[in-house]
């Protein structure tokens, strides 16, 4: 038995697909009562997860903010069935996995972070969509001396609903690399569409400004959340970043054509050599 809490975006479609590919009986529970009745009715969820339900469940996924997280597994600690698995779905580890860890020593569960690496730019429940996870990246976080055997069934969940990369790290490594991933993008994709030329871009925009701005349309309260739970790492990227378009744009108001050419070929080679890392 799987529960399921938060049944917005990730958390929904985390409920689909499992309902949907696998033989898991799923629970599913949302601060919002009528999601969690929709939910059942479309058939996401077999039952809204109630409080008393919690003990049997053998996995719980937490698909809340960070805080939120947090706060859902300090209040319910007592309550997680002994020796299941507790799971959450945010996008920041160090913090999360810190106090997780501690409190899930001290009540006899399993928590292993996660953080699936697939979203949209739109939030909630009716986003919400079974292959959301096709072809995605799942990146586990478990706390140093778990069981092979726990980290393993995560796994295999993970790619029975559609994951076909699992990536293995420690908190710290994770939130340094999510901090350029993701966050830089997400902060950079704001800054960019706030130009004052940005509300005459329509018949002068294609491809290169859909994908520079379609993640500005981001969920504010989340997203300063996961910022300010990974101020070091995200500082440094933008700050990198200040600095990198700063070389670019001393060569453009210097007419250094020489000098811009040897930036944007050294931009070049260097995604053509990561590409080539990938594949």
């Amino acid at each position: 038995m799987i529960g399921v809490i938060g049944l917005g975006l990730i958390g929904g479609s985390m409920a689909k697909a499992i309902n949907i590919n696998t033989d898991h009986s799923v629970y599913g529970y949302d601060i919002s009562e009528s999601v969690s009745r929709k939910a059942v009715m479309v058939n996401a969820v077999e039952e809204v997860l109630t409080e008393e339900m919690l003990p049997d469940c053998d996995m719980t996924i937490i698909a809340l903010y960070p805080e939120a997280t947090l706060e859902f597994i300090r209040s319910h600690a007592d309550k997680f069935k002994k020796g299941s698995i507790v799971m959450d779905c945010t996008g920041v580890k160090s913090v999360i996995c810190r106090e997780a860890e501690a409190i899930a020593a001290d009540n006899g569960f399993v928590f292993i972070g996660g953080h699936p690496m697939a979203g949209l730019e739109h939030a909630g429940f009716e986003y919400a969509k079974r292959a959301l996870f096709d072809n995605a990246s799942m990146v586990l976080v478990p706390a140093r001396g778990t069981a092979i055997e726990d980290v393993e069934k995560v796994k295999a969940l993970c790619t029975s609903i559609g994951f076909s990369d699992i990536k293995i790290t420690t908190p710290e490594e994770h939130d340094r690399m999510i901090a350029f991933t993701s966050q830089l993008a997400h902060v950079v994709s704001s800054a960019y569409i706030k130009s004052p030329t940005a509300s005459g871009h329509k018949g002068f925009s294609a491809g290169s400004y859909k994908d520079m701005t379609r993640v500005a349309k981001l969920n504010e309260d989340m997203w300063t959340e996961l910022f300010l739970d990974n101020p070091v790492n995200l500082s440094h990227e933008i700050e990198c970043i200040i600095e990198r378009l700063s070389e670019y744009n001393e060569a453009i108001k210097n007419n250094d054509a020489d000098g811009l050419r040897a930036l944007l070929k050294d931009g070049r080679i260097r995604k053509e050599d990561i590409d080539k890392e990938v594949f």
